[in-house]
């Protein structure tokens, strides 16, 4: 058998669908965490908000937030998949067929840069990364939405041949210059080294991580453990309005590359938005995330 167009068509569609009515588990667990050691009332509170507004969303089936972003898919190919139709038709298709069809509707947040014109459709939407996966006979398909609060605040800056304390001293102030914009209590994702293109993936891809999971580089975890006491010490806290829950995680993920180092920040907010499933040769679908 092949995957056909219809079943990536519709996986695709369920995915984003199912990261904008219901937030992960381990978000869950993170935002239960950031309750219990909260020591600011009012955080606390809105922590108890966030945690009360997920839990409506998911028995209502509605929206955890207004802002659906736009579709951002991540792909893995196994190199023993096989296919009977167009991918990149059938991830077109699902989205503009949930549009029809998703109850509450999709605001139309994708955005011309061209002209500011927006709308459901536009030129390379949905937004699509590929990766391959050695032997495997599915494609694995991480979906996380891009929203205006975690998306603008994302920077990227290049070095030449810096140190560890430089590096994290500017992951550090983009997070100062971002305050509070980007929906804290975020999880945030640094790339480290390779391309410019290429770091600016590493950070995203980190924000995929499981919540609190620590990098196997020791070098890295003691960074991310660093850097998240840090940030959280900086008292803006959730929504900001201040306490000790600024980030959930910081996650770090790097490349070897030349000699000049691209270090780029970006956020994921509270939501933590993302889904993930793997659609086998077969036809059947893998619940990821």
């Amino acid at each position: 058998m092949a995957i056909s167009y219809e079943a990536i068509r519709d996986l695709t569609a369920n995915l984003y669908e199912w990261s904008l009515k219901k937030i992960p588990e381990d978000a869950k667990r993170a935002l239960e965490t950031a309750i219990a050691s909260e020591r600011n009332e009012t955080a606390r509170k809105v922590l108890a908000m966030m945690r009360q507004s997920a839990r409506r969303a998911e028995e209502s089936d509605r929206f955890v937030c207004s802002d659906s972003g736009v579709p951002v898919y991540f792909i893995k190919v196994g190199t023993r998949a096989e296919f009977s139709g167009d991918v990149k038709r059938a991830i077109r298709d699902g989205f503009a067929r949930l549009v029809e069809t998703i109850e509450p509707p999709l605001l139309k947040h994708v955005t011309d840069p061209l002209t500011n014109e927006r709308g459901h459709a536009g030129k390379d939407m949905p937004i699509v990364s590929w990766d391959m996966l050695d032997g495997a006979d599915y494609i694995d398909v991480t979906c996380s939405p891009k929203a205006l609060g975690s998306g603008r605040w994302a920077e990227l800056q290049i070095m030449s041949f810096p140190t560890i304390q430089e590096i994290e001293k500017y992951i550090l102030e983009v997070v100062v210059r971002s305050a509070a914009q980007q929906c804290p209590p975020v999880t945030i994702g640094v790339g480290i080294g390779g391309t410019f293109d290429h770091c600016a993936k590493l950070a995203k891809t980190a924000t995929l991580r499981p919540l609190g999971s620590l990098n196997p580089e020791p070098k890295l975890a003691a960074m991310e453990e660093r850097l998240t006491a840090a940030i959280n010490q900086l008292g803006y806290g959730p929504m900001g309005t201040g306490g000790d829950t600024t980030a959930l995680a910081v996650h770090v993920e790097y490349s070897s590359g030349h000699g000049f180092t691209p270090v780029a920040v970006c956020f994921n907010c509270w939501i933590s938005r993302r889904t993930r499933a793997r659609l086998y040769n077969d036809g059947h679908v893998e619940r990821v995330e």
